[in-house]
């Protein structure tokens, strides 16, 4: 009882700074964007915060407990990666287009019509993501009131981050990620610490980690393309996500945008191998369990004092939260700014922050009945991953730094790259998003030679002159 008291408290902290926050936005931009003012302080661990969700601590932590760590284990280092390539490459350039949401670029680039079907496609991708997170906060309200029972724990969990996200926006994210991403790590550590004693200490972690049969280099029974796959999924289908995207052209200026992304790539990579490790010495501290992707609160549970494992569930609900709220945030911003604003001409920057709210709710509904009916929480976040993105990288690279291709070879590209995803994906393809990137570069690069090429100033090279 003392445990749930003192998570409840925590989210109630939580829940009234984002409503002490949320008198301060007075537009969409504040609530999307947390006006374009992003800090570097702020930015990095909101940056850290909004990647370090659900598959990160409780997704790799039970893969790691239930089949070990092998090259084929992508998480913490394939997202990681993807940080990386974001700060370095994509950065600056998003930050000078100054959007609001991802799919301004296609409208900006490419034509009304890229916008919204650019729109449709990554919307559903989000709703997955927050699915996800949603059925890990689930997983820990259930163990930490002492088995309520999942389905009722994802519930509450629904209803708890609908109303947090409707209420704070971008600004309350980047504020409580600070904190939020300080006690996650410190609580990871005191987790790992406590377990120590359990496994023999830092002996037994070496013999975990010198273990043949639960460390390998080459994943047991995979070739290579299914390797290439999994790793393909959170680089190339997460470079370009939505959600961290949101992050970056928030920020203050472009140098901050992208010293921000490389520092949070770090940070994320750093404290990620902590749950990997814990999984992967699981075993040795409970045998058996009913769900492995429980695994990392049942062993907090079993291992720390209840004060410490209050502050452990506290933070590991902090990082859950600022990662489902992103997820709707940035599904609702593209429901309204993309789709309901400009097609109902709406002017008025209280009913664009109030259609915003209405969109988080309904998108979170959504996102609580996958959640219940999901296979388990990595199968979400890889479905969020690869859903519709080929299209979107392609898309962008092209239009982001060549003046080749136009609507037409955009909207092949989106369209292509999705249905064959799905199609693999249905027909059961063991490489859905390589055959979906395959396609979507094919699209491009066989639609845009019959485009007119665009000068520098992004029209048509005719128009420009």
């Amino acid at each position: 009882m003392t445990t749930v008291i003192a998570v409840t408290i925590y989210m109630v902290i939580q829940f009234s700074i984002g409503v002490w926050v949320a008198r301060r936005i007075k537009s969409e931009t504040d609530y999307l964007l947390a006006g374009r003012n992003l800090g570097p302080l702020l930015l990095t661990f909101s940056v850290f915060a909004t990647w370090f969700g659900a598959e990160t601590v409780v997704g790799s932590s039970g893969r790691a407990y239930a089949s070990g760590v092998t090259f084929g284990n992508a998480e913490p280092f394939g997202y990681g990666l993807c940080l990386v390539l974001l700060g370095l490459v994509f950065a600056i350039p998003l930050w000078k287009r100054k959007m609001t949401t991802l799919a301004d670029f296609f409208r900006d680039r490419f034509s009304v019509t890229t916008e919204r079907v650019a729109a449709v496609i990554l919307i559903p991708s989000s709703v997955v993501w927050g699915a996800a997170q949603i059925r890990a906060f689930g997983y820990v309200l259930d163990t930490t009131a002492g088995g309520i029972g999942t389905e009722l724990a994802i519930g509450v969990a629904a209803a708890f981050t609908i109303t947090y996200a409707m209420v704070g926006g971008l600004l309350v994210d980047a504020i409580n990620d600070v904190l939020q991403g300080v006690m996650l790590a410190v609580g990871l550590v005191i987790v790992f610490v406590a377990v120590l004693p359990h496994i023999g200490g830092v002996d037994g972690v070496a013999g975990a980690f010198t273990n043949a049969e639960r460390v390998h280099f080459v994943p047991t029974g995979e070739n290579a393309w299914a390797v290439i796959e999994r790793w393909a999924i959170p680089v190339a289908g997460s470079v370009l996500a939505a959600e961290i995207v949101g992050r970056v052209i928030a920020a203050r200026t472009p140098q901050v945008a992208r010293s921000a992304t490389l520092m949070g790539a770090a940070l994320y990579v750093g404290v990620g191998l902590i749950p990997l490790a814990i999984g992967l010495v699981g075993p040795a501290v409970m045998p058996a369990i009913g769900n492995e992707e429980q695994i990392l609160p049942q062993i907090a549970r079993t291992v720390l004092p209840t004060a410490l494992y209050a502050v452990f569930a506290g933070a590991l609900i902090s990082a859950i939260l600022t990662t489902v709220d992103s997820t709707l945030l940035v599904a609702s911003g593209l429901l309204s700014h993309n789709l309901i604003v400009p097609l109902a001409r709406i002017e008025d920057e209280r009913r664009k922050v109030l259609i915003a709210r209405a969109g988080v709710a309904t998108f979170g509904v959504i996102a609580y009945f996958l959640a219940r009916h999901a296979e388990g929480i990595l199968d979400l976040v890889e479905q969020a991953s690869a859903l519709g993105s080929a299209g979107v990288l392609v898309t962008i690279s092209f239009g982001l730094f060549t003046p080749w291709g136009g609507a037409r070879a955009a909207m092949a590209s989106l369209v292509g790259g999705l249905v064959v995803y799905v199609a693999a994906t249905f027909g059961g393809a063991p490489t859905p998003f390589l055959l979906s990137l395959a396609a979507a570069l094919l699209a491009y690069l066989v639609t845009a030679p019959t485009e007119r090429p665009l000068a520098p100033s992004g029209l048509p090279a005719d128009r420009a002159a």
